[in-house]
């Protein structure tokens, strides 16, 4: 570790940084040796779920915490994208749009167009059908098609080819993957040819999300899943030292959201709202819930919702908060239901069978506990950089800075990396 502890702090970086990071360039529709003259430096863009930025002082991440002091970190993290939930907010990252606008809008979701399927985070086929990806362009189809090579390791979206178009290298998600393999099939990619090298690398560990989930953020077992995976990412950076990639590689480390407690002393029972046989489709259960009415209930359910419940609001989709840029979509629901922080929505039913407990995130992306780690560092940031927290569509314009690329139109802003970054745009 002390190597690239080293590499980090040397005055050398600083030096190469200011003639590292290309300006956009227009490649060859077909890449060739002017294109591998012309090849930005390596990025690798990791996500670690649901890791919130208040794990760092929990004294058991070394290596996180060494990148974010010679690096840049945001103190009080990212906010997410409304709903705060994996899928939406993992393609946000990659896209700079709100999900409203990118058409992933729940980790569950239905679309009129897509008849009779269900997407969700368990149905292979649906993650795998380009349709409910297709209305965004991520960062790694515009990489490929401006002559860069993409390998993305489990990013949500990347195992179908959207617009038609593939990364280079890519693998099916499995859960059992172990973390420590999962960065040596990453330093695999990166022990290829420069011909074949990829030039933007995505790596995700769930681990923690699902500690979290499962344990609570406080627990005990959650802290050790953010000390394993904070060995994993050592074992990168290991990795690319000894490769001599160190210095020549620039790394983000992000989450998607952060995690909130729950407790079965903490829920609102959508029983003593409403009729709920007036509603035929419920999604999903927890923080977060949309309800589409039986027809002709549209309007008893409307008024039944209108009325103050102590610890939820609701809303029309129409008529939701402007800040939440959400409810024009038409994947969204009719209605739409949101817990106070650390409450749950559920029913009697679902409560026999499943009560609250743990942890959940999908709750306003404004409180401190659904805030969402952000580490950068390498050739194209300073040193002991701190961010105000910022919105994580800025994320997307600036992977396309790093690459080169010309950025599909967004609503992120670069700007908001100018203190960090040596070379301005």
């Amino acid at each position: 570790m002390k190597i690239w502890h080293k590499l980090l702090s040397s005055a050398a970086i600083v030096l190469l940084a200011a003639c590292a990071q290309l300006q956009p360039v227009a490649a060859p529709a077909t890449p060739g040796a002017s294109v591998l003259a012309q090849r930005p430096t390596p990025l690798i863009l990791i996500s670690i779920d649901g890791f919130r930025p208040d794990y760092l002082t929990r004294g058991v991440t070394p290596v996180l915490s060494r990148l974010a002091q010679s690096g840049v970190l945001a103190a009080q993290g990212m906010r997410p994208s409304f709903p705060s939930l994996t899928f939406p907010n993992h393609y946000t990252l990659v896209t700079g749009l709100t999900p409203d606008h990118h058409g992933v809008i729940n980790n569950t979701m239905t679309d009129e167009k897509i008849p009779d399927v269900v997407f969700s985070l368990s149905n292979r086929a649906a993650l795998a059908d380009r349709r409910w990806w297709d209305a965004a362009t991520p960062i790694w189809v515009s990489a490929e098609q401006q002559g860069l090579k993409s390998a993305t390791m489990f990013w949500p979206g990347s195992e179908t080819d959207i617009q038609g178009v593939r990364p280079s290298d890519w693998l099916t998600y499995d859960h059992n993957f172990p973390a420590e393999a999962r960065v040596d099939h990453v330093l695999e990619w990166l022990d290829r040819p420069l011909a074949t090298r990829p030039d933007f690398v995505t790596l995700y560990f769930e681990a923690v999300d699902s500690a979290g989930h499962r344990f609570g953020p406080d627990a005990a077992e959650t802290t050790a899943a953010v000390a394993s995976i904070d060995q994993a990412i050592g074992r990168l950076i290991d990795g690319l030292t000894t490769r001599g990639l160190l210095a020549q590689t620039n790394l983000l480390v992000v989450a998607d959201h952060g995690m909130a407690s729950l407790s079965a002393q903490r829920v609102v029972l959508l029983d003593e709202m409403f009729d709920i046989a007036s509603v035929q489709r419920f999604v999903p259960y927890g923080p977060l819930m949309g309800f589409t009415p039986l027809p002709g209930k549209e309007a008893e359910v409307k008024a039944r919702l209108a009325q103050p419940h102590e610890h939820v609001q609701c809303w029309p989709k129409a008529e939701m908060p402007a800040r939440f840029d959400y409810g024009h979509n038409a994947r969204v629901p009719p209605f739409m239901c949101l817990a106070d922080i650390e409450w749950s929505l559920a029913t009697r039913e679902s409560m026999q069978r499943n009560p609250p407990g743990g942890g959940s995130h999908g709750f306003d992306p404004d409180d401190a506990k659904m805030a969402a780690l952000f580490i950068a560092t390498g050739p194209a940031f300073g040193h002991g950089v701190q961010l105000k927290s910022f919105a994580n569509v800025d994320v997307y314009p600036l992977l396309a800075h790093l690459l080169g690329i010309k950025p599909q139109p967004n609503q992120g802003r670069l700007d908001t990396f100018n203190p960090a970054l040596l070379t301005r745009p």
